[in-house]
């Protein structure tokens, strides 16, 4: 390679582009991925492809708190394209999990007591999607079941074909199928030794990256999209052991492979269902909201961004023509950080060092899943009607949050 490390720094920035609010958390994804996609450019011209990944975010853009997933040089909250969406290549250290969220709708208000007794007997049976035993992950990182309710405020009138007072929320995925089954390989690399003895490797200044190629990709995307209608099932599942009959609004991914080549990290793609109506929930103290999603980006949003000069020069720009992608919720706030000062590489190691919010000292790290964070909260809300993105159809107030 000619290009030196700060060369392909330089490059990585340049297939960066953000639609995010550009707070200290966001201003950390962007120094982090420029990271992940200068490893991902060397990767590309080692293995002969044209060295253009680029991640396209939306306006929850954050950190990622898997430790794994931050040190691989990848944030949170927008879509990456790595290649071909046909060519079977997948980069692997993403770690994609099938992780999405389903909206139901119900008449009643379930009884605080009714629900935890159901909980209590739903946690003592085993169940079974597939032949494949389930795992109850919903009190586990920002995974939940939140029961809102629907009325009008001053801004926001419920569409009519929402007809049920009462929604609900389920957050999760498919931890069952991390290792490997005789379902397939395992979705984690780090996780399934199958897995990981099917990736190749290749090594770049910027550290390892994984990837399968040929029948192995192919299988691994078979095996995904397997686990993604597992995962989908199973939130369904959930739904109906805690409150029966409920109508089904809405069930969409927002972490995981589109394709080969393309990935959503914390995002959702509009086109995974007809309708187009989207959860986007903040904070559990906050309403979520009911999205209906606008196909995106068009031309006139990319020129109104300052994207079309930076894409047609890199030979991006059908990247952002066809990303039709919105946020699943607030992403992570980092309060006490304004912005990144610099980045030191130590050892292989990056530390990031950042300008505190309220003082003059700085906060250094390499690993964020300790740093104290809490959620955005209606800002994401605002951006995504200020760069027209979609359309809210409802607001839901919570009444009920469940971790169990």
């Amino acid at each position: 390679m000619s290009l030196s490390k700060e060369d392909l720094l330089n490059r990585a920035k340049k297939h960066y582009f953000s639609l995010g609010v550009d707070d200290g958390a966001a201003r950390l994804c962007k120094a982090n991925f420029h990271y992940g996609l200068a490893k991902l450019h060397y990767a590309q011209e080692k293995l002969g492809m044209v060295p253009n990944a680029t991640f396209i975010s939306t306006p929850d853009e954050t950190i990622s708190r898997n430790v794994r997933r931050w040190n691989s040089g990848y944030g949170y909250g927008g879509k990456l394209i790595t290649g071909n969406p046909k060519d079977p290549l997948i980069f692997i250290d993403v770690k994609p999990n099938a992780c999405g969220m389903m909206v139901g709708g119900i008449n009643k208000l379930p009884h605080p007591d009714e629900t935890i007794k159901k909980i209590n007997e739903i946690i003592k049976i085993d169940y079974f999607i597939d032949d494949i035993k389930l795992k109850w992950d919903y009190k586990k990182s920002n995974h939940f079941i939140d029961i809102f309710e629907m009325r009008e405020d001053e801004e926001y009138s419920p569409s009519r074909k929402l007809k049920s007072k009462y929604k609900f929320i389920i957050h999760g995925s498919v931890p069952e199928l991390r290792d490997a089954t005789d379902k397939g390989p395992g979705l984690y690399y780090d996780t399934s030794k199958e897995l990981r003895e099917m990736c190749k490797k290749v090594v770049t200044p910027f550290g390892d990256v994984y990837y399968l190629e040929g029948t192995d990709a192919k299988e691994y995307l078979r095996f995904f999209n397997y686990a993604k209608k597992i995962a989908a099932e199973k939130r369904k599942k959930a739904g109906e052991l805690l409150f029966g009959k409920f109508s089904e609004i809405s069930n969409p991914m927002h972490q995981g492979l589109l394709s080969y080549g393309e990935v959503l990290l914390g995002a959702q793609h509009i086109t995974e269902q007809k309708d187009k109506l989207f959860p986007v929930a903040l904070r559990s103290d906050l309403p979520a909201y009911l999205i209906t999603a606008l196909p995106n980006l068009t031309e006139e949003q990319i020129d109104d961004l300052g994207f079309e000069n930076r894409a047609k020069k890199y030979g991006v720009m059908n990247f952002l023509r066809n990303f039709n992608v919105i946020p699943h919720g607030g992403g992570y706030k980092l309060s006490h950080i304004n912005s990144v000062k610099k980045v030191l590489e130590i050892e292989g190691e990056r530390f990031f060092v950042c300008e505190q919010e309220a003082e003059e000292g700085v906060t250094i790290f390499s690993d964020v899943k300790d740093s104290q964070f809490s959620y955005r909260g209606k800002k994401i809300i605002t951006r995504i009607l200020d760069l027209n993105l979609g359309t809210v159809e409802a607001k839901l107030f919570p009444k009920i949050v469940l971790k169990i």
